[in-house]
């Protein structure tokens, strides 16, 4: 049985529906033709040169990434620059690219609740629940559904400092960035992969002790140290790396499941673009 681009599509619209996706986002196909047949997909963070290129090398035939070719769209295709220059590798080797970015982030089972398990939080919640947050069938396994952000609760009451050495080795990160007092307590925790630094207003409402998400401001940490709370900066890279993974697992149980002969491979060449000098 042939597999096209857009029987992938339709399983990922199933794991992390693309109408979830925020109105600024730009989720779904980004390149190729949802007609043409895959045997090879390869999973990746960013659509960069460096996937592109082994993308061909790999004989891939669809490349599926968390971030999006662009989030607006270009003037001009210049080969020369991207996002150009991977179109035209698109185009020549006949590679599709889908992202799977809000969408994967909101939904039940993606991107955040698996930030959260990575985490070992319980007792998961929402942090901004989808106006549509029940009405998927596949994804309301869980009681909670879609939405942005998630608030969940430690074992046991952990000081501030305890606990963000906990997230660091968790992470594998050899820095990360605290705000507030190390020996405060931690009981709840609010988090949201990527820069979370616009739901600051929802982290205060939800009385969670501590924030740990990604790229936040000098003056976002200081209305943090203001309220008296706690915040963990792991960096957007580390926050969101791992949806290699999980969009490999999904996808590869998918697949197992509809009996596609189907070979998928995750992209781990990728690092953070930020070097800490010591």
């Amino acid at each position: 049985m042939v597999t096209t681009v857009g029987d992938i599509f339709s399983i990922i619209d199933t794991i992390s529906p693309f109408r979830l996706a925020e109105d600024w986002d730009n989720c779904g196909l980004q390149a190729g033709n949802l007609s043409w047949q895959v045997k090879k997909i390869l999973v990746a963070l960013d659509v960069s040169m460096a996937v592109m290129n082994y993308a061909v090398d790999s004989k891939s035939d669809l490349v599926i990434t968390h971030h999006p070719l662009t989030i607006r769209p270009p003037k001009s295709i210049d080969f020369a620059t991207m996002p150009g220059s991977a179109i035209e590798i698109a185009a020549k080797n006949k590679i599709s690219i889908i992202s799977a970015h809000t969408n994967l982030d909101k939904a039940s089972g993606g991107l955040n609740d698996h930030f959260a398990n990575i985490l070992g939080l319980k007792n998961i919640r929402l942090l901004i629940p989808s106006a549509d947050s029940f009405d998927n069938p596949v994804q309301n396994k869980t009681s909670y559904g879609n939405g942005l952000g998630r608030v969940g609760e430690v074992d046991g009451i952990l000081p501030l400092k305890s606990f963000a050495i906990d997230v660091k080795k968790r992470f594998k990160l050899k820095t990360l960035r605290v705000v507030g007092n190390p020996e405060s307590l931690v009981k709840q925790v609010a988090i949201c992969t990527g820069s979370g630094g616009s739901l600051l207003k929802e982290f205060f409402k939800s009385k969670a002790d501590v924030y740990v998400t990604g790229d936040i401001k000098y003056h976002e940490a200081r209305d943090v140290e203001e309220a008296g709370l706690g915040l963990i900066d792991v960096g957007h890279f580390a926050s969101e790396q791992i949806a290699v993974e999980l969009i490999c697992k999904k996808l590869e149980d998918a697949s197992t499941k509809k009996g596609l002969n189907l070979t998928i491979e995750g992209f781990y060449l990728d690092s953070d673009p930020f070097v800490t000098l010591y």
